[in-house]
């Protein structure tokens, strides 16, 4: 088959990256389309994935709205040349559209429900809509859910081993305790409305994390210079051996947070609104704290409640529960691979 994926962020790239080097080794051709958001081209060049720019992320709606318009004809320019037999993307809007107005069949993987009227959209145009289970939405016949996590496509045990050796070659003592802060820009469609950690609320919960170990931060935006000696100077790749070995990831984004709870490290998410996914993770497995409706103040006495803890408990407990939740769920790298493979040439998808 010739595949076209379609990448809009940074959590896309490893989202499909081990499934791509699957298709390959299993003969099909695959071609990758990209944005320049946050660090998603440097991911891409990092993993030795050559791809094609066609858009670049620029902060308002109206311009979000530009974006998309210019990234469906530029999809539909190389559908005239590549001519795929299947496109596949996360949220997916560029690729619905282009997919049916093309009738190239198209799968859309996603997670987020803060985008339902687009999703709503977006599952209508595309063949299959496919989320986790703990998605809140239903999107009808076409919405297909699996066991597990987006993250666990490239954070389940079969796929990512950690290695303190990526950290230490960039001063992280990771046999020592530390946490990680994780700052978005809020740019992304999905991040209408939403907000975080005030600039007070920033100090305190450095203070608070000061008192487990040592605090690294992780933003998408510039640090102001009071918080510059806190960045975490590691190349993006190695972005998930950092968050293994962290005692507590706590922080603004609902991949990283995620991604936390599917390596057993304890996680706090703090934003305007939840994720379902998130949701599940807290109350199935205890992995995560979600302090929704903007309740800073509530995080930051959780975060001072895990600072009279035991790094060591806290750690502890939390790699129990990750034990419990993967005896619970699939390698989703495998699911997308042996799903797309159901596809044949007469253009149609068998539900999984």
């Amino acid at each position: 088959m010739r595949m076209l994926i379609d990448i809009l962020h940074p959590a896309h790239v490893h989202f499909f990256r081990n499934a791509i080097a699957e298709w390959r080794h299993r003969g099909h051709e695959v071609r990758i389309l990209s944005r320049k958001k946050d660090v998603a081209t440097e991911l891409l060049d990092a993993y030795g994935l050559q791809h094609k720019v066609i858009s670049t992320q620029k902060p308002g709606r109206l311009q979000l709205a530009g974006e998309l318009a210019h990234r469906i004809h530029a999809t539909q320019k190389v559908i005239q040349h590549y001519r795929p037999d299947i496109m596949l993307g996360l949220m997916g809007p560029s690729i619905a559209v282009a997919g049916k107005l093309t009738g190239v069949p198209t799968v859309v993987f996603y997670d987020n429900e803060t985008t339902h009227n687009l999703n709503k959209i977006v599952s209508k145009l595309t063949d299959a809509w496919i989320s986790p289970r703990g998605f809140e939405y239903n999107y009808g016949a076409k919405h297909i859910r699996y066991n597990g996590y987006h993250e666990l496509a490239y954070l389940h045990p079969n796929r990512f081993t950690p290695d303190i050796g990526c950290l230490q070659q960039y001063g992280i003592n990771a046999d020592k305790p530390y946490s990680i802060l994780r700052f978005v820009a809020w740019e992304s469609i999905h991040d209408t409305g939403e907000s975080g950690f005030d600039l007070a609320g920033r100090r305190k919960a450095i203070e608070k994390l000061s008192r487990i170990g040592a605090v690294y931060i992780s933003s998408e935006k510039p640090l102001p210079a009071e918080f510059e000696s806190y960045r975490l100077n590691l190349p993006v790749e190695n972005i998930h051996h950092a968050l293994s070995f962290a005692t507590v990831v706590a922080g603004e984004s609902s991949t990283m947070a995620s991604e936390a709870a599917c390596l057993g490290t304890h996680a706090v998410f703090l934003s305007k609104s939840g994720r379902g996914v998130n949701k599940e993770q807290e109350e199935r497995y205890g992995l995560v704290n979600n302090f929704n409706e903007g309740r800073q103040k509530a995080a930051l006495a959780h975060l001072e409640n895990l600072a009279q803890r035991g790094p060591e408990e806290i750690k502890r407990e939390a790699g129990a529960r990750r034990d419990v939740m993967l005896a619970d769920v699939v390698d989703v790298t495998q699911f997308v691979v042996d799903y797309v493979q159901q596809y044949d040439c007469s253009s149609e998808l068998a539900a999984a």
